[in-house]
């Protein structure tokens, strides 16, 4: 069973599926491919997070937070730089860790990469209709046609989950209660809409996008050339001193601070623990790689387009954040809005209108860059038969998009961002982003002990110090998040192991034939399922007077259900009709093998569409 669950696909056949029939458009040259990082990077993080950071956490220091923060970014950019340039495929961190660790790992991180992108781009929504709608008193004021406001109804979630009790942030008691409004319109059209652009094709997609961060990146000089100015000739550097009120330290594991100060709600605070925080602004230079199939010359604009979008976007949050704690005190950084309030308070109103808008083009390009990226996982766990092919490795015949995947990835975010709560949504993304680094990093390693002699157009350095540090940096991020984090990993990750061992196991394209008992993964899976409900009960009836028997009770269900996915899956192995792309690990060995030039043939079982002579794999 081990040798199964822990199967490799070859590189040599990675490559020859990306010359097939079904592959992506090649049109993304290295600018468009720096412009989706810095698109799917710049947003909240650069005007809202900075507030949040330098008012609660760090000051000034915010500046070297964002230093840290950056470096530990650039060990994971090194990897997946080195990986995109090897396998210039769809899927990211998902096919890297299939060509390495096995398919079982494959999974987990392709799994969990859905977690980042499509709950991610849920969230993002959630925070692109927030901020709708506090800049549309702003415009309102200018332009009277437009509303003052969404109405209730309309305006969020119809359900709110609430730690704590927080009256004056609609929590009057704590667990679920209800909003009042039935859903969050703002945030399900702006889903459809980019679906629509998304559908429509990678040229119009990236062309879209690259307008918004043009607007952005031009507004946020203009933040740091008038910042900068107004700090020259008027603030001075009086509001940088003292540089790090809260020290330099603030490093936490599972919630108890091991180095450093905590603020009066208990949480850790200093320059790391900032980092911590900010890290978290980075998110989306990783799905530059997502896009290498659609990338011109993929083993060379790639790797630029992830290290350029992660060095411009650090050297910009660090001349903002030495703008914003230049121009405004400490203590006095507004959290929701820091950088229009600090222009605000300046008395430079149109600059106020400028930030509002550059900052909802911000959020806008974010999400339009992870919804991008989704449906690319979803091509390739299509491909590899571990989810249903003829849906999600559906290319369109003219835009050349999986356009399936695709629109149900806009009504997924849709139906996440309209009805869940943003409180349930965040910082899930953080986490599943974190696990994919230190995978991608682990997976560096290993490749080069298993294929030392695989041509890779980009190599990186000081391997294996690089990996090794970026593991160490993402782990210590990870564990400095609450433990409810992990919870909800945990809780993602064995929804996935139902889908893999019930379906994905046994029609993978690399699957051999299915030996063994099934008991042992039967109660496997009933005893994950089993914890899993009991304890997701136990979290959110956390004052329900019923809440033991409701525990255990679902807790039993999903003992049931566990064991009963994992009959169902091994009594159909032999049933279900053969994958659209028919393979097995002794199959393609045996017909492709894997040269030491690191070539792969013609494959005798292509569509008539696939080129009949032998496809040359090499990447110039």
């Amino acid at each position: 069973m081990a040798n199964q669950l822990f199967r490799t696909k070859p590189l040599s056949l990675l490559l020859a599926e990306e010359a097939g029939s079904h592959r992506l458009r090649r049109i993304l040259g290295p600018v468009q491919l720096t412009a989706l990082g810095v698109g799917a990077i710049i947003g909240t993080g650069i005007f809202i997070l900075t507030g949040v950071a330098a008012h609660d956490r760090t000051g000034p220091a915010l500046m070297l937070s964002f230093v840290l923060a950056g470096l530990a970014c650039v060990f994971a950019a090194l990897c997946y730089a080195e990986f995109a340039s090897m396998v210039p495929v769809a899927g990211s961190a998902y096919t890297y860790a299939y060509a390495t660790l096995g398919e079982l790992f494959a999974w987990i991180i392709g799994w969990d990469l859905i977690l980042e992108y499509a709950v991610g781009s849920a969230t993002v929504a959630h925070g692109w209709s927030a901020h709708f709608q506090e800049f549309i008193p702003i415009f309102h004021e200018g332009l009277s046609w437009i509303p003052a406001k969404i109405p209730q109804v309309l305006h969020t979630a119809p359900i709110n989950y609430c730690p704590n009790v927080d009256v004056a942030g609609g929590c009057p008691t704590p667990g679920i209660v209800s909003t009042g409004s039935y859903f969050d319109l703002p945030a399900i059209l702006i889903t459809f809409i980019l679906t629509i652009v998304l559908v429509k094709g990678i040229k119009e997609s990236a062309t879209f996008n690259a307008v918004m961060v043009a607007i952005k990146l031009v507004i946020v000089l203009m933040v740091i050339g008038i910042g900068g100015y107004l700090i020259l000739t008027v603030y001075g550097t009086t509001n940088w001193h003292p540089f790090a009120p809260y020290g330099y330290t603030g490093v936490s594991f599972f919630g108890h601070t091991l180095f450093g100060g905590v603020s009066q709600s208990g949480v850790p605070v200093g320059m790391m623990a900032g980092a911590a925080i900010i890290f978290f602004a980075y998110i989306g230079f990783d799905s530059v790689s997502v896009h290498s199939e659609e990338a011109r010359e993929p083993a060379k604009d790639v790797p630029k387009g992830i290290i350029a979008s992660l060095i411009i976007c650090t050297i910009l949050y660090i001349l903002v954040s030495a703008v914003l704690t230049g121009m405004v005190p400490t203590k006095q950084i507004n959290i929701d809005a820091p950088v229009v309030e600090a222009f605000k308070r300046a008395g430079i109103v149109w600059m106020q209108y400028l930030v509002a808008f550059g900052a909802m083009t911000g959020i806008t390009s974010v999400l339009l860059v992870m919804m991008l990226s989704q449906p690319r996982v979803m091509l390739a766990l299509g491909r590899d038969g571990l989810v249903p092919n003829s849906f999600f490795g559906d290319v369109h015949p003219k835009w050349r998009t999986p356009w399936k995947s695709t629109i149900l990835t806009g009504f997924f975010v849709a139906a996440m961002a309209g009805f869940i709560p943003l409180g349930i949504l965040a910082e899930m993304t953080s986490i599943g982003t974190l696990f994919a680094f230190v995978i991608v990093c682990g997976a560096v390693m290993v490749m080069r002990r298993t294929n030392p002699d695989a041509k890779r157009p980009f190599r990186a350095p000081l391997v294996p110090l690089v990996p090794i540090l970026g593991i160490a940096t993402c782990l210590l991020l990870m564990f400095s998040l609450p433990a409810e984090n992990w919870y909800r990993l945990i809780i993602w990750l064995v929804i996935g192991f139902n889908i893999y061992f019930g379906y994905g196991r046994y029609r993978s394209v690399m699957a051999t034939k299915i030996t063994g008992s099934p008991v042992p993964l039967a109660i496997l899976l009933a005893v994950l399922d089993g914890v899993v409900a009991g304890l997701a009960t136990y979290m959110f009836l956390v004052h329900s007077p019923s809440r033991m028997m409701y525990t255990v009770v679902l807790a039993v269900i999903g003992v049931v259900i566990g064991a009963g996915i994992a009959f169902l899956g091994y009594s159909r192995a032999g049933k279900l009709p053969p994958p659209t792309r028919p393979g097995s690990l002794e199959h393609e060995i045996k017909t492709h093998g894997i040269s030491p030039a690191g070539q792969a043939v013609g494959d005798p079982d292509a569509p008539p569409s696939s080129p009949a002579a032998p496809i040359d794999s090499h990447v110039d």
